[in-house]
């Protein structure tokens, strides 16, 4: 096992104007679990893959430990990928594809079955060791994949959106398995995915790309309630962020019919005289007074002890690239679509970000 580090690594693909990844600063740390995370085109898989020794790095460099393997080939850097097609040998049976990467290492059958059979008892798979990959589930082949990776004992476990060919209830009691068998194992793992709640659920600490540009590392919690910019409060949190242009006014920001007050220290870098307001759907409240944000009621999802109410500010007109407000309220008593419902923010869960940069503001 060792710790990661990206060192200003860079990669710029042949043609293009721009690095696909840019400068990436990130130390991961012995034993940890990270999970890299963006949306298509972010440089999340180039960034793994330059880990891997796929991709070559422009500038900057990689360490693993204490060791530069910048310019080392995949097989000298001691790391095991899981990719997302599961990439089994389909003429060969789970044990050996399993054992097949230390089979070509020269190393020995006796040890080469008793690692297969220790990394079969900790996936389930013992029953399945003699049959062939077209004989299992998606759920059973990503596990073969997975222990191909385990029988190896690498420092570090690399996998590029391994639950992304899995149904949805399969893809949650993987990723429960993947993470128990990672904090059991203690192996550095860096997990790329495109599914935000995937990386909120698996990981120790989380890190956002976008464009190639790292927009924040930290752990899943403090990421929630702290995003660094927009396009984190935006990205992470399922339905995500609110996030609302508003009016700066006397003793802070004009809300709806009321204002809603914010320290004049945490506003006095805005850019102008607005700041968008992120407000989480849980932490819009209705209001009985007619007090707040008039919201128009467009769709109401029914979730049981939860409902999401989705709509509108009313009196306006929603266009189609305008995003919704989303509000969580009591499942047994939603509103009506078409009605006007006011809404009030819980005070201690507001977000504040300039409008121009868009970087928080304040704590």
């Amino acid at each position: 096992m060792a710790s990661v580090t990206f060192d200003q690594a860079t990669r710029v693909y042949p043609g293009a104007t721009t690095p696909s990844v840019d400068k990436l600063d990130l130390q991961i740390e012995d034993g940890e679990f990270l999970v890299l995370v963006g949306p298509s085109g972010c440089g999340k898989s180039t960034s793994l893959r330059m880990l891997a020794g796929l991709e070559e790095v422009n500038s900057g460099r990689i360490l693993i430990g204490d060791r530069d393997v910048t310019a080392l080939s995949p097989k000298e850097r001691d790391v095991a990928m899981v990719f997302q097609n599961y990439a089994l040998y389909p003429h060969m049976t789970v044990a050996d594809n399993m054992g097949f990467a230390l089979k070509i290492s020269g190393v020995d059958k006796g040890e080469i079955r008793k690692r297969v059979e220790e990394a079969a008892d900790i996936l389930d798979l013992r029953p399945y060791l003699d049959r062939k990959p077209k004989a299992l589930s998606g759920g059973q082949r990503q596990r073969v994949a997975m222990g191909r990776a385990i029988v190896r004992s690498p420092q570090v476990f690399l996998m590029d959106e391994p639950l992304s060919n899995l149904d949805a209830k399969l893809r949650v009691q993987t990723r429960t398995q993947i993470a128990t068998l990672q904090r059991r194992l203690g192996t550095t793992t860096v997990y790329v995915t495109h599914d935000q709640v995937e990386a909120m659920t698996m990981g120790d600490r989380v890190a956002v790309l976008k464009d190639g540009l790292l927009q924040q590392v930290d752990t899943p919690r403090r990421m929630y309630d702290h995003p660094n910019n927009v396009f984190v409060a935006g990205f992470i949190g399922s339905p995500s962020m609110n996030l609302i242009d508003m009016d700066l006014t006397d003793g802070g920001v004009k809300f709806g019919n009321g204002v809603l007050p914010v320290d004049r220290a945490t506003v006095q870098g805005a850019s102008g005289n607005q700041v968008t307001v992120g407000i989480r759907p849980e932490d819009l409240v209705p209001s009985t007074d007619g007090q707040g944000l008039p919201v128009e009621v467009d769709v109401v999802e029914e979730l049981g002890a939860d409902a999401y109410v989705y709509g509108h500010l009313a009196g306006t007109t929603p266009s189609a690239t305008d995003k919704p407000l989303v509000a969580r309220v009591d499942g047994r008593s939603v509103p009506m679509k078409g009605e006007t419902v006011h809404f009030t923010p819980k005070k201690e869960h507001v977000h504040l970000f300039d409008i121009e940069s868009g970087l928080r503001l304040g704590e």
